[in-house]
C-alpha cells in the first residue's frame, strides 16, 4: 500500500489525459476550440489542428445560422439600421423646423428636461414645460432623436452613418440596436444626474458615444486600428469640455454605457455568449432606470 505523498499518489497525479468522450483513451491531443482531450476516433481536421465532435457541430451550425463572430445573426446589408435610425431623427428635425424650430413645441414635448419649468411660447407667454420628474418619462428616449441646429444632426447622423454600419456588421442587428438604445438611455440617466433640473438636453449623441465607445474596445479586442478610434473619442472629449452648451453629462453616460456593452458583446465567452451578453444589457439598463428613478425622488 502506498503512503500519503508517496509514488502511487505521483503517479495518480501524474495520470495521462483520457478523450472526454471516450474515457478509455489515453490522449495528449486536445480541441483547437474548447481544448477538451480528444482521441484519434473524435479527431476532425481543421484549419489548424484538430476539432472535436460537438465543436464541428456547433460551427456547421453556426455556419448555417450565418452569424456573425459574437453571436448575432447576420443582416444582408448593415447600413439599414443606421438608415432608419438616420430618417428618424431626419423626420423630427423637419418637423420641429415646420413647426417653430428652437421656439417649437415640439422641443418642450421630446427634449429631456429632468424637472418641469418655465419657458417662453411663440407668444412671448409663460409656458410651463413637463419634465421627467412629473411624468414625461419619455424624454428619456424622444431627446436621442431631437435636434434643433443643423449643425448638430448633420455631425450626429454622419457619424452614426460611419458607426453604426460598422458595428452592427460584427454585433448583428439586435445586439447593435441594444448598444445604441442603452447608449442612449445610459446618457440620459446620466443627464438626470448630474445637471441642472431646468436645463434641457437633446441629440442623438449619447447613442453615438456610446457606439464610439463599443467600436474602440472591439477593436482593443481583435487589435485593429483602435488608435484611430481611441483619437476620435479624445477630440469630441476636447470639444464636450471646452465649447460652452454642449451637454458632457449625455456624453460621457453614453461612452460609458457603449463601453460596458461593447466589452461584454465581444468577452463573453463562446458557451454562455448569449447570457452573458443580455445580461449585460439587461443590468445596465436596470441601473438606468434606478438610477432615474432616484433622481425622480430627488426632485419631488
Amino acid at each position: 500500500m502506498s503512503e500519503p505523498g508517496g509514488a502511487g499518489s505521483r503517479e495518480q497525479r501524474q495520470a495521462p489525459p483520457v478523450c472526454f468522450r471516450h474515457t478509455d483513451r489515453e490522449t495528449y491531443i486536445r480541441c483547437q476550440r474548447c481544448e477538451r482531450p480528444i482521441c484519434p476516433d473524435c479527431m476532425n481536421p481543421a484549419s489548424v489542428g484538430f476539432q472535436c465532435p460537438e465543436c464541428v457541430r456547433e460551427g456547421n451550425r453556426s455556419t448555417r445560422q450565418h452569424l456573425t463572430p459574437y453571436g448575432g445573426r447576420r443582416v444582408a446589408d448593415p447600413r439599414l439600421t443606421s438608415f432608419v435610425l438616420i430618417a428618424l431623427n431626419a423626420a423630427v428635425f423637419l418637423a420641429i423646423q415646420a413647426t417653430g424650430r428652437g421656439r417649437s413645441r415640439l422641443v418642450d414635448y421630446l427634449a429631456l428636461l429632468p424637472d418641469s419649468a418655465l419657458s417662453r411660447g411663440r407668444d412671448g407667454l409663460p409656458v410651463v414645460v413637463q419634465g421627467v420628474a412629473d411624468g414625461a418619462y419619455w424624454q428619456l428616449l424622444t431627446s436621442g432623436f431631437t435636434h434643433v441646429q443643423l449643425l448638430h444632426i448633420g455631425f450626429n447622423m454622419l457619424a452614426l452613418y460611419v458607426l453604426g454600419p460598422t458595428l452592427e456588421s460584427v454585433l448583428g442587428r439586435a445586439r447593435f440596436l441594444a448598444v445604441y438604445g442603452a447608449s442612449l438611455l445610459g446618457g440620459s440617466a446620466a443627464v438626470m444626474l448630474f445637471s441642472a433640473p431646468n436645463v434641457t438636453t437633446l441629440g442623438a449623441s449619447g447613442a453615438i458615444f456610446g457606439l464610439m465607445g463599443a467600436l474602440a474596445v472591439l477593436s482593443l479586442k481583435v487589435q485593429g486600428q483602435a488608435q484611430q478610434i481611441l483619437l476620435w473619442i479624445g477630440i469630441n472629449l476636447v470639444i464636450t469640455f471646452t465649447i460652452p452648451g454642449i451637454s458632457w453629462q449625455g456624453h460621457l453616460g453614453g461612452l460609458v454605457v457603449g463601453a460596458v456593452l461593447g466589452a461584454a458583446m465581444v468577452y463573453a465567452p463562446r458557451r454562455r455568449r448569449a447570457l452573458v451578453q443580455w445580461s449585460a444589457v439587461v443590468v445596465v439598463v436596470l441601473l438606468a432606470l434606478l438610477a432615474i428613478a432616484a433622481r425622480i425622488v430627488a426632485l419631488a
